[in-house]
């Protein structure tokens, strides 16, 4: 799934990175967070990894591309489309050439397919079991897109920016921290499509026929909630 920040943005990140956005978001650059250095702790080497599938090319989610230099990298076309565009502020400092000029293996796709729970989905992604999917989840940007598994406990949708706080998917009496949402706005291309997606997804984990976990990429508190489930889990599958 999605890298985050890389080591070359750790070592240099005025190089790769907006000023704009390291001092507006506070980075705080530091390598045990990149998903090379996470996979190295598990045993696994940078070469281990041979596919990565984006929600989309924000910044801080394509950042550590290039830490991966076997892996084939899939995404929508469309967004790969934008990050080349670069049209206006927000979009010059939110993609970043720079962190996936050296990629060297892509795989784009266009939204349609068999539906996914009344979601277009793109199924079949080359070169990946049947069980991963790219859910078109266009708001935050232009292809954003959800990825979904099937896991034996049913499906796990990573949403990806589609929403931010875990609080927003109350089905009884959604809410959001205002900063949250105040830099949602901001970095929407489609408000109506963002929320209309947000109001999608609320309703699924409400169908109990679904069974459907959802998270996103910027709650650390529902992220601990699912790590910790799956340690659990790894637990008793080892006992």
């Amino acid at each position: 799934m999605d890298t985050g920040f890389g080591l070359r943005d750790i070592n240099s990140p005025y190089s790769r990175l907006s000023p704009f956005f390291i001092h507006f978001n506070g980075v705080q650059f530091d390598k045990k967070y990149t998903a090379v250095d996470q996979i190295e702790k598990l045993g696994f080497s940078a070469r281990d990894v041979r596919h990565i599938v984006l929600t989309h090319l924000d910044f801080d989610h394509a950042g550590g591309l290039e830490d991966f230099p076997e892996a084939t990298v899939h995404v929508m076309q469309t967004e790969m489309e934008t990050a080349q565009d670069r049209r206006g502020f927000i979009a010059r400092r939110r993609y970043r050439p720079e962190q996936w000029d050296e990629v060297k293996h892509w795989k784009y796709y266009s939204a349609g397919g068999e539906p996914w729970f009344g979601f277009e989905a793109v199924r079949n992604l080359d070169g990946l079991p049947p069980e991963i999917l790219l859910i078109p989840l266009v708001g935050h940007t232009r292809g954003h897109a959800g990825i979904a598994i099937d896991t034996p406990e049913g499906w796990l949708l990573h949403a990806g920016d589609a929403y931010f706080y875990r609080h927003e998917m109350d089905s009884a009496k959604k809410s959001c921290t205002p900063g949250l949402r105040a830099y949602q706005w901001m970095m929407e291309v489609d408000r109506q499509a963002r929320l209309l997606n947000q109001d999608r997804l609320r309703a699924l984990p409400c169908d109990r026929n679904k069974d459907v976990r959802l998270f996103c990429s910027h709650d650390a508190i529902e992220f601990k909630a699912f790590a910790d489930q799956s340690s659990v889990q790894n637990e008793k599958v080892h006992q």
